[in-house]
């Protein structure tokens, strides 16, 4: 009777074990990253241009980056990168002086960069997408004495030429009349740097500009400096246990830091190979997996999802792949984009490019993006803040302190910001232009003069300490009383067969208060509208239930496949606004009707019941 009476039930026993088998994984991948991080800041004058002189001795003529255009060994990649910091020393770039990059993703943007950087100077990764005055700001904010620019992008650059404060010199790289920076080169040497041409850098010195990709206002450029640049190919170097046998097949725009520092660097100081596509292509891509022989590759979450809705392919389960490692991919399409396609791992993680806050899901727990176990706590401060969605601020108790969050209370994530030399993650480097660091700044959060980074990402924690994104601050809206998320109400939408992809947006109403929630879908031909009511019924309280359907062809996204909501919401639910179809959630009639002129001028003037 004792030895019953004190046994563990048998559920406590197992979650215990859980609990602990959890802790173990996670403490093994930390230890990984953290071997492989801790000597950065220990030799301060090490950054990666020296990285990458190492690994083309050690490495000699092994594949380091496979594109469509060129192949770069780990030799040649080295020498390239010493004829442009010869030639940025040339042009008399002085240490922190800018040059813009504006090229495709391909080897020789990798060659460029760290030259620059090797030369002391630093370098701006333009977004390839952006024309007009948003590329001419991009340009300008980080005033550059050069730029670089691939002959096929050519014409969107001369477009904005008379647009820019700024006249950096133009270097072409490809065919045409104007100055060619890759004929330019030529002339100079692919020996090591001499010691009369070395800037003294260390890990404190600007490296790279890179710009955050928001879907509202211009885009902000990051100060990256070369300890981040390290932080982040080691780092991930450690997360994913990279090999020089791994292959990473990386389809993300390499002027942002997943795809041009993560699945580049973390595989090369390892001696892996990375396969360097364009640009993402569902119908290609497994084949291109196949080919290459990728044992991992980097993902967005949208990717995921799009490859999910692809028909079966023949070489979606004849992969090498032991682990796929990304962010955003959500709770919805989780397990079966995992067994559809016989993935062994997933390793999901949050980090802001310019921010103090990251976390790791290294036990692959379904739609978690991470968790920060206890024995790690002390090191990365981290905190879930009550937030106001109406006035887009956190809460203050009546002593103007911030109030924590209590399991699965939804708040905005912060990271507290530590100006420790000897803790350089912790802290926030801001913008090229300093105006905007206030704004990303939150000061007596917990203590009088404390100062947290606000992520601008609104979470929640479980009992287990698993964080779950929950929505970008601005995309929340509240309805009825209530804070409706629209990355939920979407992840319902999509669980209802046929549906594609859905964007969710809040819309005023004339006479109501808050927003009324709307959702763009782009379904298959058997979408049935029908019966998407009573599903929603089933899967959301009535004040998330959006309100207003539209039925789209495609849905616009950034380069990072974020979606676009600012012209949705402009748009609002006027049917004379669209070719569109757009239905209404009839609470009369319980389903989801056609919206025409006339029943859309009856609800605007306040005569329909919502």
């Amino acid at each position: 009777m004792l030895a019953a009476s004190s046994a563990k039930p048998p559920g406590r026993a197992m979650n215990f074990l859980q609990r602990l088998m959890g802790n173990i994984t996670f403490l093994r991948g930390a230890l990984r990253a953290l071997r492989m991080t801790t000597p950065i800041a220990k030799n301060p004058t090490r950054v990666f241009p020296h990285v990458i002189e190492e690994l083309a001795t050690r490495y000699g003529d092994a594949p380091a980056l496979i594109g469509s255009r060129e192949t770069l060994s780990y030799r040649q990649l080295g020498k390239r990168m010493n004829q442009y910091a010869r030639w940025a020393l040339a042009q008399k770039l002085a240490k922190g002086e800018t040059v813009c990059l504006l090229m495709p993703n391909r080897p020789e943007f990798l060659a460029i960069w760290t030259g620059i950087i090797h030369a002391g100077g630093a370098a701006a990764l333009l977004n390839t997408n952006l024309v007009g005055p948003s590329l001419a700001h991009c340009i300008d904010v980080v005033e550059p004495k050069h730029i670089i620019v691939a002959a096929e992008l050519l014409s969107a650059y001369e477009a904005i030429e008379p647009l820019l404060k700024t006249k950096p010199k133009l270097w072409l790289h490809g065919p045409g009349v104007r100055e060619r920076i890759d004929i330019a080169i030529e002339a100079f040497s692919e020996a090591s740097l001499e010691p009369g041409e070395r800037r003294a850098l260390t890990i404190e010195d600007r490296a790279l500009y890179i710009y955050t990709s928001g879907t509202t206002g211009m885009p902000k450029a990051a100060n990256i400096n070369h300890y981040r640049v390290m932080l982040a190919t080691h780092g991930f170097a450690g997360v994913m246990a990279t090999t020089s046998s791994d292959r990473m097949y990386d389809c993300l725009p390499m002027y942002h830091t997943a795809g041009g520092l993560v699945a580049t660097g973390a595989l090369l100081v390892n001696g892996g190979s990375v396969v360097i596509r364009e640009r993402f292509s569902a119908r290609e891509f497994w084949d291109d997996i196949v080919r290459n022989d990728c044992t991992l590759f980097q993902y967005i979450g949208e990717l995921c999802r799009y490859l999910a809705h692809t028909p079966p392919h023949p070489n979606e389960t004849k992969h090498k792949l032991r682990l796929v490692c990304g962010n955003g991919l959500r709770p919805d399409i989780w397990e079966e984009f995992k067994n559809r396609f016989r993935i062994p791992m997933i390793l999901e993680f949050y980090a802001a490019t310019e921010g103090n806050v990251s976390m790791f899901n290294f036990e692959g727990k379904p739609g978690a993006i991470g968790r920060i176990p206890w024995f790690l706590a002390h090191r990365f401060p981290t905190a879930l803040v009550q937030f106001d969605v109406e006035k887009e601020q956190p809460v203050r108790n009546a002593q103007g302190f911030c109030v924590a969050c209590a399991p699965d209370e939804v708040g905005e994530a912060v990271g507290k910001i530590i100006n420790d030399a000897a803790r350089p993650a912790a802290r926030f480097e801001g913008y090229a232009r300093k105006a905007e660091d206030d704004k990303k700044i939150l000061r007596d959060v917990f203590e009088r003069g404390d100062a947290w980074f606000r992520t601008g990402d609104l979470m929640r924690k479980d009992k287990d300490g698993f964080f779950y994104f929950v929505d970008r601050i601005g995309d929340t809206f509240r309805w009825k009383g209530e804070n409706v998320s629209t990355s939920e109400v979407a992840e319902a939408i999509c669980r209802y067969p046929a549906v594609v992809e859905a964007n969710v947006y809040g819309v005023p109403v004339a006479g109501k208060d808050g927003r009324a929630g709307m959702a763009a879908l782009v379904a298959e031909k058997e979408f049935d509208i029908s019966g998407l009511r009573e599903h929603l019924v089933k899967c959301l309280p009535d004040y998330a239930r959006p309100m207003f359907i539209r039925i789209r062809g495609s849905i616009e996204v950034t380069s990072t496949f974020k979606q676009k909501k600012v012209d949705l919401v402009k748009q609002g639910f006027d049917p004379a606004a669209t070719t569109d179809e757009i239905y209404f959630n009839d609470p009369e009639r319980r389903t989801f009707v056609r919206l025409d002129p006339p029943l859309y001028a009856r609800i605007a003037k306040g005569e329909v019941r919502i």
